[in-house]
């Protein structure tokens, strides 16, 4: 599994984790959409916004591998602003490839791309 040094570990100041330690010995967590209702609470839309945030300081708009980013992190993004790079896509590879869709990103969570 690839460790993405550098990457935040979590939303400064909240228990939101972006990166895990180690595999899950259990097996992976897959990749899944996760739909995003309107009246999800602020503190998980500053969570989205932040790791996306992470993500584009991370990786721009090149393919990444996913490594130890957080699988439930990653399927509130996965589908719409974040895509399968992989055909077939693999939900539970560690090696598996992702990308931001830019121009959805920027739509969906502007003030990651601020500054």
């Amino acid at each position: 599994m690839l460790k993405h040094r550098g990457f935040p570990g979590r939303l400064p100041g909240t228990d939101y984790q972006f990166v895990i330690r180690r595999p899950n010995p259990k097996g992976v967590t897959p990749i899944t959409r996760r739909e995003r209702f309107r009246d999800r609470k602020p503190a998980d839309k500053r969570a989205d916004a932040g790791f996306m945030r992470a993500l584009w300081e991370n990786f721009g708009d090149q393919p990444f591998e996913r490594g130890n980013l957080d699988a439930g992190r990653l399927s509130w993004l996965f589908g719409r602003e974040v895509l399968a790079v992989d055909d077939p896509f693999d939900p539970e590879s560690y090696e598996s490839l992702l990308v931001i869709d830019v121009e959805v990103a920027r739509r969906s969570f502007p003030e990651a791309f601020e500054g």
